[in-house]
């Protein structure tokens, strides 16, 4: 006996995958900033960066169509599964062997298809943001070491120094030690910068490898020994961040946390007076220095004065 298609079945199943697709298209544009973000960190009242903005749009852009590309090939999946499986009066052997030319080749072109969007909107928006040949306003040097950080201002002339929290004898408490949340340590190190200037980093990694991560920047980058890393980003929002090293790098290595703040160029400027004031001027060199903190750092600048 001819087993007819379950014609009411298809029609029921392609009901439910277009409207669960209607439904995830409307909870998209009424989700919160949150989930538009991607779950990325981001603030309502405007970018932290310039490049924020683009590397948020890649990774949702991404999230989307893969989901979309979900949705669809699990409902074929599921529609296939319940439209041609077994019935209990049909004992026939189902064809083994059948070709249609179109939906192969269809099959093949749509995902390279995919693919090479995917690869464009990637190279695009990497060559910007990994772009060293733009102009910048200001250079900062920033060296990673077990288990803290030093900041040359190279144009300033000045330096800070930062110490691992067991070194100095603070405490390291849990918030700081596990989240990174800025203000959890008068001991961290802070980087200050200057809103609505470029600034070019310079990274460079004193005894292991360390990876500089600024996670409201949604931008990190290794720092690794005898090799100079550069990156180009122009801070806009002002505020207190969190930085952490984000590569394994020994047993403190969820300590070597610093603090960033994103003030005017008036609030910058008086930074950096103080640490002229504090006697922190030249610049901290990357060799010559020992794995352990050293709690008296020598500016290369001075170096050859002692």
């Amino acid at each position: 006996m001819h087993s007819q298609p379950p014609s009411r079945t298809r029609r029921t199943i392609l009901r439910a995958t277009a409207l669960a697709v209607a439904v995830a298209a409307v909870a998209s544009g009424c989700a919160s900033d949150t989930v538009q973000r991607g779950f990325l960190p981001g603030y309502e009242d405007g970018e932290v960066t310039n490049q924020t903005a683009r590397i948020t749009s890649l990774w949702t852009g991404s999230w989307i169509a893969a989901l979309i590309v979900g949705v669809i090939t699990w409902g074929l999946m599921l529609w296939c599964v319940a439209a041609y499986r077994k019935r209990k009066d049909d004992h026939r052997l189902p064809i083994q062997t059948r070709y249609h030319l179109p939906l192969e080749i269809m099959y093949t072109a749509v995902p390279i298809i995919m693919v090479l969007v995917l690869f464009f909107y990637t190279d695009r928006d990497m060559s910007a943001i990994v772009d060293k040949d733009v102009e910048s306003d200001m250079t900062v040097q920033v060296i990673g070491k077990q288990w803290s950080w030093d900041f040359n201002y190279v144009d300033e002339d000045v330096y800070e120094s930062g110490q691992h929290l067991a070194d100095v004898g603070g405490t390291m408490t849990v918030d700081a030690e596990i989240d990174g949340a800025p203000g959890t340590s008068e001991a961290l190190p802070t980087l200050y910068l200057p809103a609505g200037e470029s600034i070019r980093f310079v990274l460079d990694s004193r005894d292991v490898i360390h990876s500089f991560w600024i996670p409201a920047f949604l931008y990190k980058l290794d720092m690794i020994p005898h090799r100079t890393n550069e990156f180009v980003v122009t801070p806009q929002r002002e505020g207190v961040y969190a930085g952490k090293c984000a590569e394994l790098c020994g047993e403190h290595h969820s300590g070597m946390l610093f603090n960033v703040e994103i003030v005017d160029r008036a609030e910058f400027d008086a930074q950096m007076e103080a640490l002229r004031e504090k006697g922190q001027e030249g610049q901290i060199p990357v060799e010559g220095f020992s794995r352990l903190q050293d709690p008296n750092p020598v500016p290369a600048s001075t170096e050859g004065e002692h």
